[in-house]
């Protein structure tokens, strides 16, 4: 499969802002089609699609508003009957607040997996499709471990297993579907704006005392994560990025 972006339609959910508009900007500097945002925030995914498009050119990039632990089935119909082929999925819609824990796992997990699952069936080349690249915002919490989170470094984790897994050798091979994890470190969005804790009352002080000794890197250093993972990753595989650092495998 063609490591390149031009003429790739892209599908990019948590698409509105922060690592996921970042990665949108990217890829279309790249060459991409178009990009499709996918978003709960209407307003924000309208003006970001609106955006891109007076940058990068007319219908560049558009928006659908969008709830991925519910709206599956009619939006990827949507997205596929206009246009035919998607090359490309990034899994970037996320959320950061271990005292939800079943919406945790909803988001970060189960949805992630649902729309995998969908375009594999869609792009896999012994069922018809052309192939395509799926591309998961894992974490430094896919494989790193502390104290403060554990709800939102199970769900990453999860995240990790399943892209290996169905980003194996034997699946690529199988499906012409390359599956790739990015793994940014503490990165400044909405997302980590106001993280919340699972034990808040007890935690919260050493939490943000933690927190301010990390290597923090602005969205523009996953962006560019992004472009060099499409071009270099083999299926399976999964990229750190953190305190805007080269890219290393993990």
């Amino acid at each position: 499969m063609a490591r390149d972006l031009k003429n790739k339609a892209v599908v990019i959910t948590g698409g509105a802002v922060g690592i996921g508009l970042e990665i949108a900007d990217r890829y279309l500097q790249k060459g991409a089609k178009v990009v499709v945002l996918l978003d709960i925030a209407e307003a924000q995914g309208l003006e970001a699609a609106k955006n891109l498009s007076t940058k990068h050119g007319a219908n560049k990039a558009v928006f659908i508003k969008c709830d991925v632990t519910r709206d599956l089935d009619t939006v990827s119909t949507k997205i596929l009957d206009t246009y035919k082929t998607v090359d490309v999925l990034v899994n970037n819609a996320g959320i950061l607040n271990d005292q939800l824990s079943k919406k945790t796992i909803d988001i970060n997990v189960q949805a992630l997996i649902d729309w995998s699952m969908k375009f594999w069936e869609h792009m896999r080349t012994d069922k018809g499709g052309k192939g395509g690249t799926i591309i998961n915002l894992a974490s430094i919490y896919g494989y790193r471990v502390d104290q403060f989170l554990p709800i939102y470094q199970a769900s990453k984790f999860a995240v990790m297993g399943f892209t290996k897994s169905l980003g194996h050798i034997y699946n690529y091979n199988r499906s012409g579907i390359r599956v790739v994890a990015i793994c940014p470190g503490f990165t400044e969005t909405k997302l980590t704006a106001d993280p919340k804790t699972w034990d808040d009352d007890s935690i919260a002080k050493d939490f943000a005392a933690f927190v301010k000794k990390q290597a923090w890197q602005k969205v523009d250093a996953v962006g560019k994560a992004a472009v060099e993972v499409f071009e270099k990753a083999n299926s399976g595989t999964a990229w750190l990025i953190e305190g805007a650092k080269p890219i290393v495998e993990v």
